[in-house]
């Protein structure tokens, strides 16, 4: 069985081969690839996979002899924009020209070049990794449905709807200097989304088999197509999540930990807000970001530079005296940012809407007390009082009096934090994940 990956990222174990760098996104995609390579031989599955390189032509799979794969490049003969790479940690891999920076665009080009793959590698079975991209639309169009499997993840329609997350209408429509020249305010990032989700919606349409995870996911793509089979497929994570466990007296008392918080539909301002509540009780706790520190204002060139948004959360940790009490951590590779959820004693997803987060995954997988805002498919995760502690999205006042209970009462955070361990062991079993895309595999080839 033939089966043919399209991702959206390159996967680390591969970038590694090509000297390239690793992204940090997306971990769960080595882990079930792990999975299926390690029991080659029992399930008969041949991976391929490809992905978009910003930068085709400086793709190298010169191989060293310690590395054995022996592999170079190969163009795509009359086809421009594609490059087989070669095989590469057990599996055929393809790069392909896309426009990165502007994924709301469709080229039809793409066709082009998955066609090409598509050609090479003679899939029985095309997976793509999300609905959202102008690559997986592409693919649509070249491979016949039933062979279609899409695997979704943010529903871009929806998180369109969601984007401006309750920011006061001005800062949404205000234009900064890097906004006018990106021609990228808050108010147009929401319009790509609602140009991506036009592209997600016609893909689903395009595909005969659907993965997903969560009540609301399969609400929303069965609305978009009913034909589609709907097949239950949940996230294998991150290694090290699965290897380490939260400890309250190794944490740091009143530290809360947030994953991301670069755009709006993440909701940091949600927990800013909820900040001075929180002090008159807690005047010690602190916020830890992951990820870019996208309020940098010092330098006259991160004035030119910083976004609508960035501003705005700039200017409301200004506002609540906050300067002392948020923390910017930069992108953290896995070990890393296991290590920030171990140092906090809580988490928090403030997120305008999600499907299945990953970092509120991690988190449960780590044992830890766990916040989150109840929208999209978070309810098919965690139970409000069982294995976490849920709140209705944009209630600051409610965030603030959850977190301060957890903070308050360390049994009740302990207990929910072992039954979310226990749950998200189910939910994120990677041996059962991948039984899981197995059969899905075998009941579509039949």
């Amino acid at each position: 069985m033939r089966v043919l990956w399209l991702c959206n990222i390159m996967l680390p174990m591969i970038a590694g081969k090509l000297g390239l760098p690793a992204s940090c996104n997306e971990g769960w995609l080595t882990g079930l690839m792990e999975s299926l390579q390690q029991n080659k031989e029992e399930n008969g599955v041949e991976p391929g996979i490809c992905f978009p390189v910003e930068n085709i032509a400086g793709c190298s799979t010169e191989a060293s002899a310690e590395t054995g794969t022996g592999a170079l490049p190969e163009d795509a003969g009359s086809v421009p924009g594609v490059r087989k790479l070669g095989h590469i940690e057990g599996m055929e891999a393809y790069g392909f020209s896309e426009d990165l920076r502007n994924p709301e665009r469709y080229e039809n080009a793409l066709k082009d070049r998955l066609a090409w793959i598509v050609e090479d590698f003679k899939p029985d079975i095309v997976h793509c990794f999300g609905a959202e991209y102008a690559h997986t639309l592409a693919m649509t169009k070249v491979v016949p449905k039933e062979k279609i499997l899409i695997g979704l993840q943010g529903l871009c329609t929806e998180i369109a709807k969601a984007y401006p997350a309750d920011l006061p209408e001005h800062i949404q429509k205000r234009f900064l200097l890097r906004d006018v020249l990106r021609h990228d305010n808050i108010r147009l990032q929401q319009k790509k989304y609602v140009l991506r989700g036009e592209h997600e919606t016609e893909a689903i349409k395009g595909a005969g088999h659907l993965a997903g995870r969560t009540a609301w996911d399969r609400e929303v793509s069965h609305s978009m197509n009913p034909d589609a089979e709907y097949h239950i497929l949940n996230e294998t994570l991150r290694r090290v999540f699965y290897e380490k466990r939260w400890q309250r007296e190794a944490c740091m008392p009143h530290r809360i930990f947030f994953s991301q918080g670069n755009y709006p539909l993440k909701g940091l301002h949600y927990l800013l807000w909820a900040m001075p509540d929180i002090l008159k009780k807690y005047p010690d706790t602190e916020i830890y970001v992951a990820g870019d520190n996208v309020t940098r204002y010092a330098s006259v060139k991160e004035k030119l530079k910083i976004g609508s948004y960035g501003k705005y959360l700039r200017d409301e940790i200004v506002k609540y005296g906050l300067e002392e009490k948020v923390h910017f951590l930069g992108r953290l590779q896995a070990e890393d940012m296991c290590d920030a959820y171990l140092k906090s004693e809580l988490f928090v997803s403030a997120s305008a809407l999600e499907n299945s987060p990953n970092s509120v995954g991690e988190a449960m997988l780590l044992g830890m007390p766990v916040v989150s805002s109840a929208v999209g498919g978070v309810e098919s995760l965690l139970t409000h009082e069982k294995e976490g502690l849920l709140f209705k999205k944009g209630d600051t006042a409610a965030l603030a009096e959850e977190i301060c209970r957890l903070f308050g009462d360390c049994r009740l955070a302990e207990e929910l934090g072992a039954a979310a361990r226990a749950r998200a062991f189910v939910t994120h079993d990677a041996e059962k994940n991948y039984r899981q895309l197995l059969e899905i595999y075998r009941k579509i080839e039949s």
